[in-house]
């Protein structure tokens, strides 16, 4: 499982989640998103209803309604499952302050879900992958995705300020560690907006891998025209324009992901 987190805005978060879930699926993988931000722009570029009514991550979480009765297939994708995310969600946060085990929630609902666990427990037919998006801050609902996940996934834009604001987030992981969930580790990060042809990006990029290693995909995603306008057509750039940059980068960034397999 892997939690898909930056509370800086901007960084190309829920387009990586979307994307790399839809180069997954396109591979071969079963894959399950559960968008966790309230802006729901994950579920609008997986093509899947958000609007208030439709069942939603809010239900899951606030009102407790199993997960496999808010889930639902994505029309393009065969094998990419959704959770939306409505506006709903933005309330959660609050109603979910004075609930029992409040941060346990969201790992409570996916442990119960029978096509998660390892293929042992659940058979052939399990999702190989659940991402769930976060909001891009550090409250509860982040909170939740961090206890419930083994791995996280940072999507980090190739400018000046992307590693500002890192410090913040890896504090918050380390107090997840310690406290809430010490199985979590951060085993993914992704440059996005990349522009080879400024020594900036280079610099980043040659920064973050010096702090993270192999943590860091060798596939930096450019700076696409087509992956921001696949969203407005109710789509990932995986089947809006399978040929561009952005596609085959989030294809290879998968490809990286698939072959990693699971930290020991």
């Amino acid at each position: 499982m892997l939690v898909v987190a930056n509370q800086k805005g901007g960084v190309g978060k829920t387009t990586s989640t979307v994307n790399v879930a839809a180069g997954l699926a396109q591979l071969g993988q079963k894959v399950l998103v559960i968008d966790l931000d309230p802006q729901g722009n994950a579920s609008t570029a997986l093509g899947v209803e958000h609007h208030r009514g439709v069942p939603s991550t809010y239900d899951m979480l606030v009102e407790g309604r199993p997960l496999v009765e808010v889930m639902t297939e994505c029309a393009d994708l065969p094998g990419l499952w959704a959770v939306p995310a409505t506006i709903d969600l933005a309330g959660a946060e609050i109603e979910l302050v004075s609930v029992v085990a409040r941060e346990q929630r969201l790992a409570r609902a996916i442990a119960a879900h029978p096509l998660v666990g390892s293929a042992a427990e659940v058979g052939d037919d399990r999702f190989d992958y659940v991402l769930v998006d976060c909001p891009p801050s550090l409250g509860l609902l982040t909170l939740n995705a961090l206890v419930a996940g083994r791995e996280m996934f940072i999507p980090i834009q190739a400018e000046y300020y992307a590693l500002e604001g890192l410090g913040m987030l890896l504090e918050t992981v380390e107090m997840v560690r310690q406290h809430l969930n010490p199985d979590l580790v951060i085993s993914t990060i992704l440059l996005t907006m990349y522009d080879a042809r400024t020594r900036l990006a280079a610099g980043v990029a040659e920064e973050v891998r010096s702090h993270f290693g192999d943590q860091v995909l060798k596939t930096a995603v450019p700076r696409s025209v087509r992956v921001s306008e696949a969203p407005s057509y109710g789509q990932t750039v995986m089947t809006y324009d399978p040929a561009s940059a952005g596609a085959l980068s989030y294809l290879e960034a998968a490809r990286e992901i698939a072959s990693k397999g699971a930290p020991a």
